[in-house]
């Protein structure tokens, strides 16, 4: 099994290294070879080339910007014609994408903790068979959890897991300066804020909890936890965090149609 990745940037270059460590043969593309030279010590082959290795692999992922998809994909048909097509390219739809190419395609939304092997990868696709979707969620499961979801889901899922790792460094980093607030060494604020969000990811994903039932394990009556929420409630955290996800979802779908809007004018 070959496995292409076009765009080896930093989602690009995690995929094919987490890849090659499960045994896949992979090879990357990237315009300056010398910024993936690293790949080399995973056993991934680099090239520049897109339509050679295109043609030489089993499945293609595309790990490129949304603006630079039309054109690789121009590139590289019909070397792909009937192969496995993953799209990382947020906001472009697989009836977009079916304009430009004839492979067995595959809409995919990862996210930057690829980099740890923790993605959540939301994915849609149409045209697949049972083993060719095992073959897909084989792939995904090398750099974390994955889950198959309708395409009308698609732009939310790039509002809150897309764009999640971002919304929770700023609820991280304001832990850690809280932390810096009340007197703790910096290496310590951020230890404990990092381990104390870990541990909680983990129990809501390893029990039946609810985050409401964490919350109220922790509250006690007249306790210090209480006094803590309070403060968060009154700085309206949760309709904050509720408006990123939103507006995170809603310029997706503008985007999608810019783009779209382009491919028609062209």
């Amino acid at each position: 099994m070959r496995i292409a990745v076009i765009g080896a940037g930093t989602i690009g270059s995690a995929v094919a290294k987490a890849l090659a460590e499960e045994g896949y043969n992979v090879i990357v593309t990237r315009r300056k070879i010398e910024k993936v030279k690293w790949l080399e010590e995973y056993g991934v082959k680099i090239s520049n080339n897109n339509k050679a290795i295109a043609e030489k692999a089993d499945v293609i992922i595309l790990t490129v910007k949304p603006n630079k998809v039309k054109k690789v994909l121009e590139e590289i048909n019909p070397a792909v014609e009937g192969k496995i097509l993953i799209s990382f390219a947020a906001g472009l739809s697989l009836n977009f994408l079916k304009r430009l190419t004839g492979a067995k395609l595959v809409r995919a939304m990862p996210n930057i903790a690829i980099l740890v092997k923790e993605s959540f990868t939301a994915y849609t696709a149409d045209d697949l068979d049972r083993k060719e979707i095992e073959l897909v969620e084989k792939i995904f499961g090398a750099f974390g959890r994955c889950v198959r979801v309708d395409e009308e889901y698609m732009d939310a899922i790039t509002g809150l897991s897309g764009s999640g790792p971002a919304y929770a460094s700023v609820f991280l980093e304001s832990l850690i300066y809280g932390g810096l607030k009340v007197g703790l060494p910096r290496d310590i604020a951020l230890l404990a804020a990092a381990q104390t969000l870990l541990g909680t990811a983990k129990l809501l994903l390893e029990t039946s909890f609810h985050p409401a039932q964490i919350r109220d394990m922790v509250i006690t009556p007249g306790g210090t936890t209480i006094d803590g929420i309070f403060e968060l409630e009154e700085g309206k955290l949760r309709t904050a965090m509720m408006k990123a996800v939103d507006a995170a979802t809603k310029k997706s779908k503008i985007l999608s149609l810019e783009i779209g809007k382009s491919e028609r004018v062209s």
